[in-house]
């Protein structure tokens, strides 16, 4: 109860007219109650000047500015909760409300996720665009909901092209014995093996165990590559551009189903357009960030044998990863999607 209320009551006892006038003019005087605001926890795994980062931060300033500030979005970011498995674990908990995080990780949570990150599935961003934007893709966000997540949208990460400390990679035979690391994905994994590689599945960040020798390469956008300044232990850049990697932007299912029907809504349509607006400002930056790690001294291998690329890892859609009915439908309503005008 507020205070000037309660300190009414008590007075209210005394029978003096000036006392009640008092008690009426603090009423009048003191500001109205102001509801504090609800406070959404959202956990990215990458620092301030990521993808991941900027559309979070989009979100929130839609969201403060539409809901009256009604909502506050908690930024949780620089892998401070963790790998995106553990921020995906706390997501399905409830310790942490939303997330953006790079889809390959969610395969262990959900298949059917696999088959979007499929070896050159997408050829282009207008491709991808389409197909994530349209009914395939919004298909297997609500697959997300067999685990817990509510599927918000798709934002962008981008192509992933090898870097390694070792040689210039020009076919997949220059890959043969390279320790690359890759996500906590199953299909990352089979990809480098099938190319001959040895992978390591590890979280994010990784320069000590690039700079130390642990790992000799990577594979990431371009983005990645510079913000986190992986030229200054990796030599060799070939643009394989072998996987278009999607962030996935998602919530604790229970957590949002529970929120009224409009608030509901103005979560979604605000990562939509945040999600929108990330895309359009990674894009902006990839030839910069190209040339700045030219600059920079990488040696860059602009046009590998992509098509041999291609060939080498086709095997992967009838391997074990790709079995299980679901995973199996997913995949081929991708590529049925892809082909579609």
């Amino acid at each position: 109860m507020p205070f000037a209320h309660i300190l009414c009551r008590a007075i209210r006892c005394c029978t003096a007219p000036l006392v009640h006038l008092v008690c009426l003019l603090m009423l009048v005087a003191l500001p109205p109650h102001v509801s504090a605001a609800e406070d959404i926890t959202l956990a990215v795994v990458t620092k301030p000047g990521s993808a991941q980062y900027v559309c979070a931060e989009r979100f929130a300033q839609l969201l403060a500015e539409r809901s009256d500030k009604r909502f506050n979005v908690v930024l949780h970011h620089s892998a401070s909760l963790g790998t995106e498995t553990d921020i995906l674990q706390q997501v399905q908990l409830g310790a942490v409300q939303m997330a953006i995080v790079t889809t390959g990780t969610l395969d262990a949570f959900v298949p059917e996720m696999a088959a979007l990150d499929f070896p050159f599935l997408f050829t282009d961003t207008t491709t991808a665009d389409r197909v994530l934007d349209g009914p395939v893709g919004r298909g297997l966000l609500d697959r997300l909901s067999t685990a817990g997540f509510k599927g918000l949208h798709f934002s962008e990460n981008g192509f992933r092209h090898l870097t390694n400390s070792i040689r210039p990679v020009m076919t997949p035979d220059d890959v043969r014995g390279l320790k690359i690391r890759v996500m906590e994905s199953q299909v990352h994994r089979e990809l480098w093996r099938t190319l001959g590689a040895n992978p390591t599945p590890m979280g994010w960040p990784i320069y000590a165990e690039l700079q130390q020798g642990t790992l000799d390469g990577q594979e990431n956008p371009l983005w990645v590559i510079a913000e986190y300044r992986l030229n200054e232990v990796q030599k060799h850049l070939s643009l394989t551009g072998h996987v278009y990697s999607t962030h996935t932007d998602l919530a604790n299912l229970a957590w949002f189903e529970a929120l009224p029907a409009n608030d509901r809504r103005l979560l979604a349509s605000c990562m939509q357009e945040a999600a929108l607006w990330q895309r359009a400002w990674s894009r902006q930056r990839d030839a910069a960030y190209l040339e700045q790690l030219r600059t920079a001294g990488m040696q860059v291998i602009e046009r590998p044998d992509i098509a041999t690329f291609r060939q080498r890892v086709q095997p992967l859609s009838g391997s074990a990863l790709f079995e299980h009915k679901g995973v199996r439908k997913a995949l081929e309503d991708l590529m049925a999607a892809t082909r579609a005008r």
